[in-house]
């Protein structure tokens, strides 16, 4: 991803030193767009460079319809509403990101292929389940994986996450089923997840369901399989020379060493995570890192502190949208 940005750049430079002409000006918009993918990784998905990159985007489509030179591909134009709606995804602006998704949905249905309603409706649940809608936010969830065909879609993963849609979606519907009280449905929704992302041999799949596999297992008290999670994560992470999820590594790994007697390595891990994630654009689940860094400096303090049951139970579980902030 380091190459590609760097080649992408690098061709965006040289068109701008060339004499204008329509078939210049779509290439560019082209280039542009991709350009998005391997910074949302690379820098993180509210990080200013990444921000730039989407808002040149956007300005290079409203330049060309101007000229009466829309884009020829329609996906352009949907791969920059992505950006701008991850963007307050992961700085959590929760109003500006659901009225983003809903104009989003609503464009998506205009078309005629699967893959922009597949989307809109991924991003619609995720938007409905970070704001406290999480029944709803599940149906949308529910609605996109049936529309998902990995034959079909399996291109999308370089036109807007820089992982597999599908992989995406279930680890999604996953923490929606555990909030809503199905944490055997939970796992076996993140299982498929990690099969789809070890199957496509795609590192940047792959971490992102790692990353968000690991509080299905901490909510059930299986703490030796989310450490396996962290530990197969840092080291795609530090493959794909990603700055965004250093941050995520390091808040994990300290909320399981919170639950696991490690009070001070805890408090050092998820304070550094947090920085991380801040110096990224990112305040996504901080609430949730912060109530964990809060109490492991009480364990730190008080060794007399209850340490968790070594197992939570597998039935229903009470609905809360803590864990995601």
């Amino acid at each position: 991803m380091v190459e590609a940005a760097e080649q992408l750049k690098r061709a965006l430079n040289l068109i701008k030193s060339l004499p204008g002409t329509p078939a210049l000006r779509r290439e560019e918009i082209k280039l542009q767009v991709d350009l998005i993918t391997p910074l949302l990784h690379l820098r993180g998905y509210a990080a200013p460079e990444t921000r730039a990159a989407v808002e040149r985007a956007r300005l290079l489509i409203e330049q060309s319809e101007t000229l009466g030179e829309p884009p020829e591909d329609p996906l352009l134009l949907f791969s920059v509403l992505y950006g701008l709606w991850v963007a307050n995804l992961v700085g959590f602006n929760g109003d500006v990101m659901r009225e983003l998704a809903v104009q989003f949905l609503a464009l998506a249905k205009t078309q005629s292929a699967t893959g922009p309603l597949m989307i809109g409706h991924r991003i619609m649940g995720l938007s409905l389940l970070h704001t406290g809608d999480i029944a709803e936010g599940r149906a949308h969830l529910d609605h996109a994986i049936a529309l998902y065909d990995p034959a079909e879609h399996r291109d999308l993963a370089t036109r807007f996450f820089g992982q597999d849609v599908g992989a995406s979606i279930l680890a999604w519907r996953s923490l929606a089923l555990l909030l809503l009280g199905y944490p055997e449905a939970a796992l076996a929704d993140t299982k498929q997840a990690l099969k789809i992302g070890r199957d496509s041999a795609h590192a940047a799949t792959l971490t992102y369901v790692l990353n968000f596999s690991v509080f299905q297992h901490v909510y059930c008290g299986h703490f030796a399989a989310a450490n396996a999670l962290i530990d197969e994560f840092n080291i795609l992470k530090d493959q794909i020379g990603s700055v965004f999820w250093v941050g995520w590594g390091l808040a994990l790994r300290g909320c399981v060493l919170t639950l696991t007697g490690k009070a001070a390595e805890a408090v050092q891990d998820i304070a550094s995570g947090i920085a991380a994630n801040r110096s990224t654009g990112n305040t996504m689940w901080t609430p949730l890192f912060l109530s964990y860094l809060a109490r492991a400096n009480v364990r730190g303090r008080d060794a007399s502190y209850p340490a968790p049951p070594a197992q939570i139970r597998t039935g229903p579980i009470k609905a809360s949208g803590s864990c995601l902030g």
